[in-house]
């Protein structure tokens, strides 16, 4: 099978997602034990905006990212429709 422009779209939005949280959970630690650090938290919140901005994109684009009040559904639930975001089989068919 092969990947549509769109797939690769989704993709490669899925992975920003993925690396701004990583991001914003590792400021998340380093501000546990470092609180008065301005410039962290400068960046974690410079982060956060983005990785805000990008989960709505991902979420108007191909549905929601998660469940359970993080994200709105769309009539009818949307939650149920597939691929799942983790499901990254669907990505690698035919690769």
């Amino acid at each position: 099978m092969n990947h549509t422009h769109a797939d690769n779209e989704r993709r490669e939005l899925l992975e920003q997602i993925r690396a701004i949280e990583f991001m914003t959970i590792d400021l998340n630690l380093y501000l546990d034990t470092h609180p008065n650090d301005r410039r962290a938290l400068n960046e974690y919140n410079y982060y956060t905006r983005q990785l805000q901005a990008l989960r709505k994109e991902y979420e108007m684009r191909y549905g929601p990212l998660t469940n359970f009040g993080y994200s709105l559904s769309q009539y009818p639930w949307a939650w149920i429709n597939e691929p799942w975001p983790w499901e990254e089989d669907h990505y690698m068919e035919g690769c």
